[in-house]
């Protein structure tokens, strides 16, 4: 495994984040999909052998369960400085007044809750999961600045939002010497890739880490267009995501992995790892094979003219995973 650092950081990570929204108690939330904790186990003690040391998750998964899941296995598995644990806070965690966004007194409610469901006193890199529109930018940002000046979070990160919305952030960070945010997670792609018009210039220009979510399309670029699963039946925020003329960009990774003999999935992944503003994609792994395929993306390069097919059926999108 290689290891990046994160950012302008001198943090070090996996060139793979695990993504964890697929672990968690089926029974609670909104993610019927998900892996029960002894289903997932395994796949996290995988990753670990792998030399994966980065692991992305979210206080509304599953209603904390798999922030749950997350801490109780690699805990138990490894001493805790040897694991980057990732999460974030926005969703609503419970009814009523400050149960959801970035107000302060959401934000430090929330962060000990998820510690306490990790099981640890410190999160690696604590990020907002969606812009929090209702709450002032200042009081959001002083907040979670007094979690890393508490020990509570160790780094910080954003997820998807508008560049302005991120660059007006980073800004008042330095105005005020705030902690500044170090990565951003958004939504970028094959199918995808609005992001290159403003934010991954943006990164780039500032030093950001990216963390592409969902660098598989919620896996629509692994298999035909018209095949479905048991996830893709019941995610229903993915079925906003994308839309039926994609599947020209589906077929073009099929056609350049079959020519080169290996799965859909790496060439896909292969795609989303060249870009250098890329650090590490944070991919989902419910099949043994699919730590293999994402293991192997990252030693699979694609030739200039295989990126140019790849590429050449993509049509605009209107901006989707806000």
């Amino acid at each position: 495994m290689d290891f990046v650092k994160l950012g302008r950081t001198g943090l070090e990570v996996s060139r793979l984040a695990l993504g964890c929204m697929s672990y968690g108690d089926p029974q609670r939330g909104n993610h019927a999909w998900t892996l029960p904790e002894e289903e997932s186990r395994p796949f996290l003690h995988r990753a670990l052998d792998a030399g994966v040391n980065f692991f992305d998750t979210a206080n509304v998964y599953s209603d904390g369960s798999s922030e749950e899941i997350v801490g109780r296995t690699l805990l138990a598995a490894v001493p805790r400085d040897q694991v980057v644990i990732a999460t974030k806070v926005h969703g609503r965690m419970r009814p009523g007044p400050n149960g959801a966004g970035l107000s302060r007194q959401a934000i430090l409610t929330e962060i000990d809750n998820s510690l306490r469901r990790l099981g640890t006193d410190h999160v690696d890199l604590y990020q907002i999961h969606r812009f929090d529109p209702t709450v002032p930018l200042e009081e959001t940002l002083q907040a979670l600045h007094d979690l890393v000046v508490a020990g509570k979070v160790r780094y910080l990160g954003a997820s998807s939002m508008w560049a302005w919305q991120f660059a007006k952030a980073l800004h008042l960070q330095e105005r005020h010497g705030w902690t500044r945010f170090v990565t951003m997670q958004d939504h970028y792609n094959l199918l995808y890739r609005e992001e290159e018009r403003e934010m991954l210039p943006l990164c780039a220009d500032e030093g950001i880490g990216v963390l592409p979510w969902s660098p598989l399309a919620r896996g629509k670029l692994t298999r035909d267009w018209s095949e479905a699963t048991n996830r893709s039946e019941k995610d229903e925020f993915g079925k906003t995501l994308y839309r039926d003329s994609d599947a020209e960009v589906v077929a073009a990774v099929a056609r350049v992995a079959e020519r080169r003999g290996v799965p859909r999935a790496r060439v896909a992944l292969a795609w989303v790892a060249r870009n250098p503003v890329v650090t590490a994609p944070v991919v989902g792994v419910t099949k043994p094979h699919h730590l293999d395929d994402a293991l192997a993306a990252l030693e699979l390069d694609l030739t200039d003219e295989e990126v140019a097919e790849l590429e050449a059926p993509y049509e605009p999108h209107e901006v989707a995973g806000f």
